[in-house]
């Protein structure tokens, strides 16, 4: 039954997300605003066709930052950032530069939330990350990041990268830690019913130096993933 569910909104995602895309191309060339409206609308049909179809919802534990932020978040699959996406009060995202040649898919990413990263691991590729975020909380808009930098099966080792540092450090801003289980429930092509928590961490307040900030950041990261999970079927 599950495998049914899950390529019935397999097909829905795809339809809904090529007619889309195909249908709202000139937002494109309009302010940004209007790419955000599309992207979000995109985000709550998806998700709606996840409730419906694979049987899966979702809350949110805590209260969802407001404002100029830093937000580092666990990543476990596609769902997250779409959560985020719908969560956050549209969000800069710190993601793979290579992420935006993808027709339409990176297009849209582009004008609606990219800051994109070098992964050169050069300082200047640093200062550029910076400089895009500044642009972001200067509007008074959360920086989203996921600090392992890729998706992370549930139980893997964590492998927390420099670049949430380079960042708190470089924007002087509170960092909100996220914590999540969908991992549990979207599961590549599965989709396993029940309901996803997205839970939204005590801040960790800024000035913190790198070895202090790190530690704290994937031990409140980590301890409460881990407890979302052991509670997840």
């Amino acid at each position: 039954m599950i495998w049914l569910r899950s390529l019935a909104f397999l097909l829905w995602f795809s339809i809904l997300s090529v007619t889309m895309a195909s249908l709202f191309l000139p937002v494109l060339v309009l302010p940004r605003g209007a790419t955000v409206w599309m992207s979000r609308c995109w985000s709550h049909l998806t998700f709606w066709g996840l409730r419906v179809i694979a049987g899966i919802d979702w809350r949110v534990v805590g209260e969802p930052p407001k404002g100029a932020v830093l937000v580092a978040a666990k990543h476990m699959s596609m769902w997250d950032t779409l959560a985020l996406w719908l969560a956050l009060d549209r969000p800069g995202i710190v993601l793979k530069r290579n992420l935006l040649y993808i027709p339409f898919y990176g297009w849209y990413l582009w004008k609606a939330a990219a800051i994109p990263i070098d992964r050169s691991g050069k300082a200047s590729a640093l200062r550029g990350m910076i400089k895009a975020a500044e642009r972001v909380t200067g509007e008074g808009r959360p920086i989203l990041i996921f600090p392992e930098g890729t998706r992370k099966k549930p139980g893997a080792p964590p492998d927390y990268k420099p670049g949430v540092a380079g960042l708190y450090a470089g924007l002087g801003l509170p960092c909100v830690p996220v914590a999540l289980d969908s991992g549990a429930y979207w599961t590549g092509f599965f989709k396993r019913p029940g309901t996803i928590t997205l839970q939204f961490l005590e801040p960790i307040p800024p000035g913190l130096k790198r070895s202090a900030f790190m530690p704290l950041l994937e031990q409140r990261i980590e301890d409460a993933t881990a407890r979302l999970l052991s509670s997840a079927p």
